[in-house]
């Protein structure tokens, strides 16, 4: 029988080598949207930067990956950013973000001279002013805003409308208030401007009516307040293909609209173009993953359903129930069978909700079996937990036929090291 390989390896061999569930990394897919990004943006646009949102997948070896590539590192909490200072990764190249960080985050970023920190409201521009006066070191900031458009996706990860936790809104009184606060500062200094529509979005729409309200926000500030915007970061979100008619887009499709827009309005303006930063994440690391799972109990209710077990489900993918997302599967050691039957795959935790896949169409299939789940790279392992006192999977990065471990499978010892 065929196997399913996946970058040139077999899935199946590495099901028997390193135990099921099992997710896997692909670094060939990492490094070619990697180039992509250096090509189509970095290369093309002038004075531009691309930093990796490691919240969708990090651990050691991704930060490592990335600092080879020369891509810069979006953080989001202490824990990521300790991550990238383990491996020695570019302070300058990271952009902190968070809508409340803590003071020993605050002085974690400031100590070690993250190249930004994203401030998204009054109390942390204050936090980070006594930080910074205190360590006489100059932080450099951008605001994050919220521009008041809506990204068309699932409420969950809608960031950029009016109400959101996220980010400082555009009303005059505010964000203006905010801008002459912060250059009072002696030890911070504004940049420019942060923004993030929402997560897997396939259409640039929503990126350039943000840009049209920044650029109309850049001449205002200017004219009222003499702020230069130096910096724009408009964030991330390209979605990938998880199921049915979602597709990849290439980066271009978002980036040269966002660049034309930008530059268009720039010069509507008179405005100096600033340097624009994205921030990828799922789109680099999200159709690089899939999970490895294998298939235990069979229930079929004769006229409605036939229930497949696998021995994971919620903890290592908790996005289906979360926020109800599809994904695609192959039955990995029976590839060249054809699919005729349908079933639902069912995780193996004490939830009724815990159902990874709806009606899949799959080969006859059997107890053994090993499930291939597709696009499980981003927010998986990032997302993953111990409910039920299951252990973490292990990770294996794959690239040309050839395996390497590089997060260790978790224990039940593991799980209770830090209980008294």
């Amino acid at each position: 029988m065929a196997n399913f390989l996946f970058s040139n390896t077999d899935t199946v061999k590495l099901a028997e080598k390193y135990g099921t569930p099992l997710y896997v990394v692909s670094e060939d897919i990492i490094v070619e949207r990697c180039n992509e990004i250096k090509r189509d943006f970095i290369e093309r646009h002038k004075n531009t930067m691309a930093v990796y949102a490691s919240k969708a997948f990090l651990t050691k070896e991704m930060a490592r990956i990335i600092k080879r590539e020369g891509l810069g590192m979006d953080v989001v909490s202490g824990g990521e950013l300790y991550t990238a200072i383990k491996v020695d990764f570019p302070m300058e190249k990271i952009f902190f973000h968070g809508n409340n960080k803590t003071l020993d985050e605050i002085e974690m970023a400031v100590k070690h001279n993250v190249g930004r920190i994203v401030v998204d409201n009054f109390y942390e521009l204050d936090l980070l002013g006594k930080v910074a006066k205190k360590y006489k070191k100059k932080a450099n900031i951008l605001f994050r805003i919220t521009p008041g458009v809506d990204s068309h996706t699932h409420k969950y990860i809608r960031t950029g409308q009016i109400d959101s936790k996220f980010g400082i809104p555009l009303n005059e009184n505010i964000i203006h208030k905010a801008i002459l606060k912060a250059m009072e500062l002696e030890y911070v200094e504004l940049k420019g401007f942060h923004f993030h529509i929402g997560s897997q979005l396939q259409e640039n729409e929503t990126h350039v009516k943000a840009i049209k309200i920044i650029a109309s926000l850049m001449n205002e500030v200017k004219n009222d307040i003499g702020f230069i915007t130096k910096e724009l970061n408009t964030g991330g979100g390209y979605g990938i293909h998880y199921n049915g008619n979602e597709h990849r887009k290439p980066l271009r499709y978002f980036t040269d609209a966002i660049m034309e827009e930008l530059e268009k309005e720039c010069e509507k303006y008179n405005l100096e173009r600033p340097k624009v930063i994205i921030e990828p994440g799922r789109w680099i690391v999200g159709e690089a993953g899939i999970t490895l799972y294998t298939i235990g109990s069979i229930k079929n209710i004769p006229g409605i359903r036939t229930y497949v077990g696998i021995d994971g489900g919620m903890p290592d993918n908790p996005r289906p129930s979360l926020y109800n997302a599809k994904y695609e599967a192959l039955v990995a050691n029976k590839m060249d069978e054809e699919p005729k039957n349908i079933v639902t795959v069912a995780g193996k935790c004490c939830e009724s909700g815990d159902i990874l896949i709806w009606d899949l169409k799959v080969p006859y299939i059997e107890s053994g079996d090993i499930l291939a789940v597709l696009s499980t790279g981003a927010y998986n392992y990032s997302m993953a937990s111990n409910y039920n006192r299951i252990p973490r999977p292990a990770v294996v990065m794959v690239s040309n036929g050839k395996d390497r471990l590089i997060v260790k499978r978790e224990t039940y010892d593991d799980i209770i090291k830090n209980e008294i």
